[in-house]
């Protein structure tokens, strides 16, 4: 991924200036559901205008846009775009490794028994195949690189976690956990919805052998479009568990129903796909990359820092992990006379969004968000 300048003051309020939501709300909820910007909706309007005017004749356009934004998705991980496969949402992603893996009786995946429902269900379904699911239980709201691999056994043929936590905000050490199960043949896979949009990743670098994400929360694109990332090395290893016409070699060779799949991770992409939210979730993503994942990140970052010296200075206590390596864009606290639920609606009826979660109140800015405005945020929570 090609380097970008820093940002200056001006360059953050033009990209301000594209989420209209920020003249009506202080809108820090962006684990949940971000707002969609003009860009994004332009992007998922020209497909349906072209539609609306031209019908299938549009295709001669929409396909290759479609490729534009694979290619935009490989750059933003450090891929390449044959390792690239549309989905829906998250839980697509996770379901294609779970149940593409070639397991055998016996096996077992481990996991962090703290894991948002989309990377847990997946996989403790496969107890019906004899695969055992291995929780591990957090010390600290941690669930660390260590203590996943200390949880593996001879059976293990695969590891999958979140690279930052839904509830707390825990950043796991990939890089750690991605040479671990690299130097021993077991597979990791990666919940990046948490991550990708607020923190950078190279899928090389750590070592990630399958990656799931969606593009409505910190990738700040529509519901219902989200991509998979499969190691080019292992798109043979994976069985192809929900075979569709799209997916084989040559999809337009109709009653030829003894095609083999595709050579890369489009044989992942079953059927007709959501045109209009892959548009859209390339018109975030291409925005990413124009500003730079290292600027995003900083800034990201140094948001929940002056955040978090605003509450401790409130006397509330962080219950977010922020060792060195750990910080991500969530930032979670409790308040030590408030309870948590009364302050949220409080909040909420000053038009700040946040997020209850596991008893405290979850920040999650943006890099449109400012010091401003979490200024103001933190002027209406009481000191302790």
């Amino acid at each position: 991924m090609p380097a970008r300048r820093a940002l200056a003051p001006a360059d953050w309020a033009r990209l301000r200036a594209e989420f209209p939501i920020a003249r009506r709300y202080v809108y820090m909820n962006h684990a949940a559901v971000s707002p969609l910007s003009p860009r994004v909706i332009e992007a998922m309007s020209r497909i349906e205008r072209g539609f609306l005017e031209k019908g299938v004749l549009c295709e001669d356009w929409v396909f290759p846009r479609v490729e534009e934004v694979r290619r935009a998705a490989a750059r933003l991980i450090g891929a390449r775009p044959g390792e690239i496969a549309f989905t829906r949402n998250t839980t697509n992603g996770v379901l294609l490794a779970a149940n593409g893996i070639r397991w055998r009786r016996g096996d077992d995946v481990v996991m962090p028994s703290i894991e948002f429902p989309a990377n847990a269900y997946p996989w403790i379904a496969l107890e019906k195949r004899g695969v055992r699911a291995r929780l591990v239980e957090p010390r600290d709201g941690r669930v660390t690189a260590e203590m996943l691999a200390d949880a593996c056994t001879p059976r293990t043929r695969a590891v999958t976690a979140s690279l930052v936590q839904f509830s707390n905000g825990y950043r796991i050490d990939a890089a750690s956990l991605g040479s671990f199960c690299r130097g021993r043949g077991i597979y990791f896979h990666a919940d990046a919805i948490q991550s990708l949009g607020a923190l950078r990743c190279d899928v090389r670098a750590l070592k990630i052998d399958f990656l799931s994400t969606g593009g409505h929360k910190w990738l700040l694109g529509p519901a219902g479009a989200g991509f998979f990332y499969c190691r080019r090395e292992l798109v043979e290893d994976l069985d192809v568990w929900n075979p569709g016409w799209l997916g084989v070699e040559d999809p337009w060779d109709f009653m030829n129903y003894r095609q083999s799949p595709r050579p890369d991770a489009a044989r992942f992409e079953e059927g007709t796909r959501n045109l209009y939210g892959i548009s859209g979730l390339g018109a975030s993503i291409e925005r990413f990359l124009e500003t730079g994942t290292a600027n995003v990140e900083r800034r990201i970052l140094g948001l929940t820092d002056y955040i978090e010296r605003g509450l401790r200075e409130r006397g509330c206590r962080i219950t977010s992990p922020r060792g060195r390596g750990e910080r991500s864009g969530i930032l979670c606290f409790v308040h030590p006379r408030v309870e948590s639920a009364k302050l949220f609606e409080r909040l909420l009826s000053k038009r700040i969004v946040l997020s209850l979660r596991q008893g405290a109140i979850r920040f999650s800015p943006h890099f449109y968000n400012t010091e401003d405005e979490a200024g103001r945020v933190l002027d209406l929570i009481p000191r302790a």
